[in-house]
This record gives structure tokens, C-alpha cells and sequence, in this order.
């Protein structure tokens, strides 16, 4: 199935369920090219599964996720970069047993294991391993295995490895959460670079402050349907959304 679409991904009654619980519930949303989209919503509002269920990491139980104006019912996670999309976790995911350096590399190789560390890695590879080390500020930490570093430097990485995808658009789960105000600085630095280059970013997050100031358009969750969507300042003075998430 191919549609015509001015949207990143547009969902079709997407829905999947866990036992007799509707986490994403018939669920129709569009999310813009350009910019910048946050997805909130209440704990069990089916943020996360949404982003699962987008990047194939969960199978849906139904509807359709088009895609760059390509309609699927069935989204496997080793077919998203195919379509331009990657992802990164709430819980980071990383190879720990192997340096920063070669977790890029993992990425920009084979980007299996063992074949990427048997290929020959040419200049560009180093070229934009090292890109993308400094611009995620991971460069003097390069040498280090990636499970010897603290919890946001793994952050970092990992958004690293997104960046050597080179999708088009990310989906990141949480990126803020629990990071030193430094360290919550370059992210955003990076999100807002991401978008001045044209990529599509999505986020989760429940904080609110970066919620107000980063994104270019919000949609809210409500178990597993959509609330309501649209600019930031308007969703967030609309009464329903105040009194659902904000609590106020």
C-alpha cells in the first residue's frame, strides 16, 4: 500500500493490546515532517508502546503506520531503516563490551558485531565516527567501554549511534531523562541542530519545561488514544490536557 503524504508517519487505527489492556487503542495520528513533535500523556497513556509499535520493536495487533507515504501492516525493526527511521530507549542499549569508538563503527560497517570489526574501515568512516563523537561530546571518551561509562554519557553514545544511521526520522524515548543539567544541555543542542538540517524528530518526555521549549508541534495521549494535538501553547491551554496530564 502507497499514499501520498506530506507527514513522516501517519497512523491508520493502530491498536495493541496486552491482555485486556488497550495500550494504543484505535489510534489515528499525523506526525509533520518538519520540526519537531513530543508525544506526552499521563503514566500508562501508551507513549512508549506507540514508539514500539512504530519502530517494529512490537508487533501491531492492527491498523496500518505509513511511513514516507508507505502504508504497513506489519513494521519489523530490521526493515525501519529501510524506510528511514531509527530509534533510541529509555534503557539504553548499547554493546558494552566493546569501546565508544567501535559502537560507532558497528553502525557506520557491517552493523553486525563480529563482521564490523573484521571490515575495513576506510578514512571516511573514521571521519564521521569522529563527527559524530565530538558533536555528541563523547570524543575524549572514545576509547572507553561503553559499559564503564555513566548513565548519560551512554545516553550520549547512543544518540551517537542514532546519528550514524543517518535516517531521516528519530524516534527518541525519553532522551532528557535522568541527566545532569550539562549533560541535558547538548541534547537539546543536538535535537535543535537535527531539526535546522531537516531531519523529523519525536520525542517522549515528562518534562515539561522542555516539552514548553522544544518542540514545533504536541500530541497528547490519553490511554492509548489521542487527546489532542497541535501547536504547543495551544494544546497545553486547552482545558482537557490541563486537567488529564497537568493536573492543574
Amino acid at each position: 500500500m502507497t499514499e501520498s503524504t506530506g507527514n513522516a508517519i501517519h497512523t491508520i487505527d493502530l491498536s495493541k493490546h496486552f491482555g485486556a489492556v488497550r495500550a494504543v487503542d484505535d489510534l489515528t495520528v499525523a506526525i509533520p515532517k518538519t520540526g519537531i513533535t513530543s508525544i506526552v500523556g499521563p503514566n500508562g497513556s501508551g507513549k512508549s508502546t506507540l514508539v514500539n509499535l512504530l519502530s517494529g520493536t512490537l508487533p501491531l495487533d492492527g491498523g496500518i503506520v505509513i511511513i514516507e507515504g508507505v502504508g504497513l501492516r506489519v513494521v519489523k525493526a530490521h526493515e525501519s531503516p529501510q524506510y528511514g527511521v531509527t530509534r533510541t530507549f529509555q534503557e539504553v542499549r548499547l554493546f558494552e563490551q566493546i569501546s565508544a569508538w567501535d559502537n560507532i563503527m558497528v553502525v557506520l560497517t557491517e552493523r553486525r558485531l563480529i563482521r564490523s570489526l573484521f571490515e575495513r574501515v576506510t578514512p571516511s568512516h573514521k571521519e564521521t565516527a569522529e563527527r559524530i563523537l565530538r558533536e555528541v561530546g563523547m570524543w575524549e571518551k572514545r576509547d572507553a567501554m561503553a559499559g564503564e561509562l555513566s548513565y548519560g554519557q551512554r545516553k550520549l553514545l547512543e544518540i551517537g549511534r542514532a546519528l550514524a544511521m543517518d535516517a531521516q526520522t528519530y524516534l527518541f524515548d525519553e532522551p532528557f531523562a535522568g541527566l545532569f543539567p550539562e549533560m541535558l544541555e547538548r541534547v537539546k543542542e543536538i535535537v535543535v541542530t537535527m531539526r535546522e538540517q531537516g531531519r523529523t524528530l519525536i520525542f517522549i518526555s515528562h518534562n515539561m519545561d522542555i516539552v514548553r521549549e522544544l518542540p514545533d508541534h504536541l500530541i497528547v495521549l490519553d490511554s492509548g488514544r489521542l487527546l489532542t494535538e497541535g501547536e504547543v501553547d495551544d494544546v497545553l491551554s486547552r482545558e482537557e490536557v490541563i486537567e488529564a496530564y497537568l493536573g492543574e
